[in-house]
Formats: structure tokens, C-alpha cells, sequence
């Protein structure tokens, strides 16, 4: 029992060291504006800037995701936290928008190397016996943190002095106190081999876990691409069109979306892995229908219940399609399984925003998210078909 404990104490040390990593990666989310006013780029730039986030855990994910099941979890989190406080350096000392590319993309990097490591080294650091709470953990962890980042960053920047400065000053040392936790924390990876044997990963699954990822995958790129927009352009939105300029207000209502997530995960125990990824993309429509009523008639509470009815159905999809694809993975090969989840995760989290970016110009920010809205529409149907014919198997 005390053994139990102890592990059930490790693992959530992990699953801290993980929500600290990917809060830096929200924390500029607030901040844009401020940062439109100061070097005066466009709201294209914006999606641009957030873009280069997800590409750079694109990159991790494809030449390194499988770098912790060769060389161990603790040396690949602590090159995480390395970069995650390198970026922080970056937005501390930006004086133009070469320091804002270049604090996203490593960022970028460090969540890349963060979010297939991490979610096996937690659920690895669990007692045997404890596979679906510690999923939970991950993926709250992951998700939690994210939704950390902009209400810290929100509520500093509002109501304490040095905006541009002070989330990324706190930020910095809790990386430092997450790298003292994790240094203390075991390694859980038996045979290590050298970092010079890591391969970059070609795209490819074990045969055991294709059929489970086509459907996993497909709900994972619908929920991140609406966070990946609603991340990126809500704080304009609701400035722009809604008079809301108070950044710890616009903070929360992000964090919401990420928040509820956790809480759709927490709710895949009473539903059940299988049919939580059909039901997440019913939710998923459900939010989407929301947030266009929202744009159209500019409304604060659609926007916040978009943000919690999306945040629940990308919640009950996300966790189902990563606990299905974790319990197909053989041991040897779940970290670099998990990572190609991701990838195709951020894949719909950088290049819708983009589009949405692109189309802000010729026809304003409502009419490029009621376009997203549209298309995100049709691919979550289709999805939700798929589902149907061919729903993903519950594993031990």
C-alpha cells in the first residue's frame, strides 16, 4: 500500500512537471495585443506566430518523438524544460518580431519533446493496475497546463506591473523547480541505449495499433483545430467586436476551453473509451454551432459556453483516442505511437489557423471564423460517420 502511494505520489509530481512545461506554451495567448501595439503587425501575424508553435512540435515529434524509449524519459524532459526556459528568454528580451518566432518555436520544441515523453513517463511512474487514472493524469496535466498558461499570463498582465515581462519572470522559476522535482523523480526506461543510435521515425505504426489510430486520430485533429483558432483569435474577437479589453477576462475564457477538456476526460470513465470518441465529436458540433452563433451575433456568453461545450467534447474525444492508442502500443514503441498521435494533432492545430489568418483581411475576422466553422462542421460529421461504422475498440 505505502508502495502504492508512493507511486501514485510520483506520478503526480510528473503530471506537474508536464502542466508547467505546456503553460509556457499558452502564456503569450493574452498578450498579443499588447504585442500588435508595440511592433504593430497584423492579425495575420498573429495566427502566423502561434503557427510556428505547432510546426516546431511537428519537427520534435517526427525526427525525436521515439528519443525517450531509446535514450530514457529524464534526459529528454530536461532538454523540454531547457527549451521551454530558453523561449521564455526569448519574450523577456523580444524588441521585434524576430524574438516572438523565435520564443514560439522553442516552445514549439519543448512541448514536442514534452508531449509524447511525458504522457508515458506518467502513466509509467503509476502503480500497475492504475493504466486509466494515470492516463487521466496526463492528459489533465496537458491540458490543464495549457489552460494555466493564458489565465496566469491574463491575470499578471492585468493587474500587476511589467505585462510584457512578468508571466515569463514567474514562469522561469517554476522550469527551475520542475527540473529539481524531475531530477528527483526515477527513470522508468530499463534498457537506455545512447542518444546517437535515436533514428528520426518515419511515419508508421505498429500493425497492432492501425486500426485504433485512424479513428483516434481523425478526433484529435478536429478538438486541437478549435482550440488552435479559438487559442489564437478569441482575444481580438472579443476586443474587437465584443469591447472587451480587460486581458485577465480574456485569460479565463481560453482557460475555460481547456479546463473543460479536462473535465470531458475525467467524464470517459462513465462513458467508456469506445464510445466517448463519437460522443466527443457530437460535443465537438455542439461547441462549433456555439461559437458561430457567437460571431454572428456577437455575444459573450455563446463565446463562453463555446468554450466550455467544445472544451468537453475535445475532452471526451482527446482522452479516448490516447487511452485506445496507448493500451494497443507494445511498451517498446508507445512514447514514439503516442507522438505520431500528436502529430497529427498538431497538424490540425497550425494549419487552420493560418487559414483563418489569411482570410481575416478580405473578409473580417467573424466571416473567417464562421468559414472555419463551416469546414470544421463538415469534417466533424464525417468523422462522427466514420465512428459509427467503424467505432474504436475499448482495450484493457
Amino acid at each position: 500500500m505505502d508502495g502504492d502511494r508512493q507511486r501514485w505520489r510520483r506520478c503526480l509530481l510528473g503530471g506537474a512537471v508536464f502542466a508547467v512545461c505546456m503553460a509556457g506554451t499558452t502564456l503569450p495567448t493574452p498578450l498579443y495585443g499588447l504585442y500588435q501595439e508595440k511592433f504593430g503587425f497584423s492579425e495575420l501575424m498573429v495566427t502566423v506566430v502561434y503557427a510556428v508553435y505547432a510546426f516546431g512540435v511537428i519537427g520534435v515529434l517526427l525526427l525525436a518523438g521515439n528519443a525517450s524509449d531509446t535514450v530514457g524519459r529524464r534526459p529528454v524532459l530536461l532538454a523540454g524544460l531547457v527549451f521551454s526556459a530558453a523561449g521564455a528568454v526569448c519574450f523577456l528580451c523580444a524588441t521585434g518580431m524576430g524574438w516572438l518566432y523565435a520564443g514560439r518555436l522553442l516552445s514549439g520544441l519543448s512541448a514536442g519533446l514534452f508531449t509524447g515523453a511525458a504522457t508515458a513517463y506518467v502513466m509509467e511512474l503509476a502503480p500497475s493496475g492504475g493504466a486509466s487514472r494515470a492516463t487521466f493524469v496526463a492528459t489533465a496535466a496537458n491540458m490543464g497546463g495549457l489552460g494555466c498558461g493564458p489565465l496566469l499570463a491574463g491575470v499578471l498582465a492585468q493587474y500587476a506591473a511589467w505585462p510584457l515581462y512578468l508571466p515569463f519572470a514567474v514562469h522561469l522559476a517554476l522550469v527551475a523547480g520542475s527540473a529539481v522535482v524531475l531530477a528527483r523523480l526515477p527513470e522508468t526506461v530499463r534498457e537506455r541505449r545512447p542518444l546517437s543510435t535515436v533514428r528520426p521515425q518515419r511515419p508508421g505504426l505498429p500493425p497492432q495499433v492501425r486500426s485504433v489510430f485512424a479513428p483516434a486520430a481523425i478526433a484529435a485533429f478536429v478538438g486541437f483545430a478549435l482550440f488552435g483558432v479559438f487559442t489564437s483569435v478569441s482575444p481580438a474577437f472579443l476586443a474587437e467586436s465584443l469591447d472587451v479589453h480587460n486581458r485577465a477576462v480574456s485569460g479565463l475564457i481560453v482557460a475555460l476551453a481547456f479546463f473543460a477538456s479536462t473535465a470531458g476526460q475525467l467524464a470517459v470513465g462513465r462513458v467508456g473509451v469506445g464510445r466517448s470518441l463519437s460522443l466527443g465529436c457530437a460535443v465537438l458540433l455542439l461547441g462549433l454551432a456555439l461559437l458561430a452563433g457567437a460571431l454572428w451575433w456577437d455575444l459573450l456568453a455563446l463565446v463562453v459556453a463555446s468554450a466550455v461545450v467544445g472544451g468537453v467534447g475535445q475532452g471526451l474525444a482527446f482522452r479516448g483516442a490516447l487511452s485506445a492508442v496507448a493500451a494497443a502500443s507494445p511498451p517498446d514503441r508507445r512514447a514514439a505511437v503516442i507522438s505520431m498521435l500528436f502529430v497529427v494533432a498538431y497538424t490540425g492545430i497550425s494549419l487552420p489557423v493560418i487559414g483563418v489568418g489569411l482570410l481575416v483581411g478580405p473578409i473580417g475576422l467573424e466571416g473567417a471564423g464562421l468559414v472555419f466553422i463551416a469546414c470544421m462542421a463538415v469534417l466533424v460529421v464525417a468523422a462522427a460517420g466514420y465512428l459509427l461504422r467503424r467505432p474504436a475498440r475499448a482495450h484493457a
